[in-house]
């Protein structure tokens, strides 16, 4: 009977130890699970606090140009064009123009149609809105594409759309081949000159409005666009045959569409 009763203590006991070690397992796995949980909160605090943090920087940074709308167009008018105000009624077409004044391509366009385009605002037919998308900065040793856009932006930003327009004109004029050196910002400041604009030193060469750039960059690829030139009249892409530059004959189809619609 002493025997009987021994060994039911032992495995009583032996299963008190099993049931302690068990929960002491359980205890320590419920343990390691809150401070994972923990762990992962506060990497997600620290994240969305990295992300306020950064926002609130590019905020700062940023500067929004006078005369520039919120869609990062820089609008060239009949009016600007012209010097005289529209006719009553008169409602010119809306062309959209993504534009990287390293380009070939949107060099090749200013080529062919650069003079239409003109025509066709002084008559009033159509106001063009040009909108930066410098994505080839990378395609110069000095990051000229977006060096470029920003001095532009300087130039709207204190002469306005006709002064900008003449300073676009310029640039296209004397534009680099890719690979190489863009002209430097003493060029691009004597070049505003040209177009009529002074006292920008400080904004093309503290880049005041390259944030201001890259996030039009950014709006651009919203806008669903992917290279340069991009060109929309009345909300459409027009191109050429198989994705080509447009020709002056499908630009003024589309604005001949654009004006029935």
């Amino acid at each position: 009977m002493a025997n009987d009763r021994q060994e039911r203590a032992a495995r009583a006991e032996k299963m008190r130890k099993e049931r302690e070690k068990a929960d002491r397992k359980q205890r320590n796995l419920i343990t390691v699970g809150i401070v994972v949980i923990v762990i992962a909160l506060i990497a997600v605090a620290g994240v969305a606090i990295k992300s306020i943090s950064d926002d609130n920087k590019k905020n700062e940074a940023l500067v929004n140009p006078a005369n520039a709308n919120k869609d990062y167009g820089i609008l060239y008018t009949p009016e600007d064009a012209t010097g005289k105000a529209p006719a009553a009624g008169a409602k010119p077409v809306r062309v959209a123009l993504y534009e990287d004044f390293l380009c070939p391509g949107c060099g090749a366009l200013e080529q062919t149609a650069g003079s239409f385009l003109n025509q066709q605002v002084a008559a009033g037919n159509i106001e063009i809105e040009y909108r930066p998308y410098a994505f080839l900065t990378q395609q110069s040793t000095n990051e000229y594409s977006q060096r470029a856009w920003n001095a532009a932006v300087c130039v709207a930003d204190k002469g306005g759309a006709k002064a900008f327009k003449a300073y676009h004109d310029i640039l296209f004029a004397n534009q680099p081949a890719e690979g190489g050196p863009g002209p430097d910002n003493k060029q691009l400041i004597a070049w505003a000159k040209e177009a009529g604009v002074t006292g920008i030193d400080s904004c093309v060469n503290k880049q005041t409005f390259t944030p201001w750039v890259e996030d039009a960059l950014e709006q651009g690829k919203d806008d669903g666009v992917s290279g340069t030139p991009t060109m929309r009249i009345g909300g459409k892409d027009v191109s050429g045959k198989d994705n080509t530059i447009p020709s002056v004959a499908d630009i003024q189809k589309a604005i001949d569409a654009a004006k029935k619609a």
